[in-house]
């Protein structure tokens, strides 16, 4: 999720599990909940340095812990500095409790999408992404911003006409709120369910799947963007599974793999590309014959899609026409470094 959807889901999680905490413990909510996406500055250093950082140590539940005790002991520090002015006394423990529920739902929110987050470093390396929800969802934006200001303007009204509002002020519509978002995911869970049945049940170019995603679309729960992946092809399809929808197989935009070489073998064993593949779910190889020997590029298939929801990376390989390796580099791709560092 972008920054602005954790901060605003951090602060409806305030509002319904922790109403009664002062101004301060909020900003520290806030800072935890949204400290995780800070690895998102590794982009301006550099691809390598992006792929090292991006979604790995900063998302796991170890750096969660670390940041909401950094997140408390900031908040301890601002009330030393205010000792003696009138804002309430919270305990410790309640402040790193509030800010480490804001952290370890910012994971919660990030594992639901398809980029991945490394949830057990250090200890492992593995990659979680279950692909129910979009980059940027403007379904739970809208969830959200409904949890926080229907109430607000609610009591604008019963103030205005004298009445006095009983609890916590926006509790009760920031759980309504938080609750309507994990019926959102709930229901991304099922209809994500049912796309990738539909493509694993087809045939595309007379092949039977070897691997299938579905990814979500921002727009609707009910489309979903699918690739498929089959002994010599890669598969680009779009997925229906409102109702009365039907999938066509056949409309599938089909990209072919190419051929194993000596080439393409060396290639696969420089460190830029086994860093690639290890983030690439899809990669797509392309030989070019040059002058000098070959060139290769690996890229994430597939090529276009959704080139401003996030940077593109791809590792390029030039090699002699023995095989052996003249150079290899991690590059941007053109399209989503503008967008993004522009």
């Amino acid at each position: 999720m972008d920054p602005l959807t954790h901060a605003l889901a951090s602060y409806t999680l305030k509002c319904a599990a922790f109403p009664r905490l002062p101004r301060s413990a909020t900003t520290a909510m806030l800072i935890a909940g949204t400290i995780a996406d800070i690895d998102l500055l590794s982009a301006y250093f550099g691809p390598s340095a992006f792929l090292t950082f991006y979604r790995t140590y900063c998302h796991s539940l170890l750096a969660a812990f670390l940041f909401s005790l950094l997140a408390t002991i900031l908040f301890l520090l601002f009330l030393l500095r205010r000792r003696g002015q009138t804002e309430p006394i919270m305990s410790p423990v309640t402040i790193f409790l509030a800010a480490l529920a804001a952290a370890v739902l910012h994971l919660f929110m990030d594992v639901c999408q398809s980029s991945g987050v490394e949830l057990l470093w250090s200890f492992s390396a593995r990659r979680f992404a279950l692909d129910w929800v979009a980059n940027t969802d403007l379904w739970i934006v809208g969830i959200l911003l409904a949890g926080i200001l229907f109430p607000a303007l609610s009591r604008l009204v019963t103030e205005e006409i004298g009445a006095r509002s009983k609890g916590p002020r926006g509790k009760v519509g920031a759980s309504l709120a938080l609750a309507g978002m994990i019926l959102y995911v709930v229901l991304r869970f099922v209809l994500h369910g049912n796309a990738l049945a539909a493509m694993e049940s087809r045939t595309y170019r007379g092949e039977l799947p070897r691997k299938a995603a579905a990814f979500a679309e921002s727009g609707s729960p009910f489309r979903w963007h699918g690739i498929v992946e089959t002994e010599r092809a890669l598969h680009d399809v779009e997925v229906d599974v409102g109702p009365g929808a039907s999938f066509d197989p056949d409309a599938a935009i089909t990209s072919y793999k190419p051929e194993p070489s000596p080439e393409l073998d060396a290639a696969r064993d420089t460190a830029a590309a086994r860093r690639f593949l290890q983030i690439a779910r899809f990669p797509k190889a392309t030989i070019e014959k040059t002058p000098t020997g070959f060139h290769v590029l690996l890229r994430a298939f597939p090529y276009s899609r959704d080139a401003s929801s996030g940077l593109r990376v791809y590792a390029v390989v030039d090699t002699y026409p023995s095989g052996k390796v003249l150079s290899q580099e991690l590059a941007w791709d053109p399209m989503s470094r503008e967008v993004w560092l522009r």
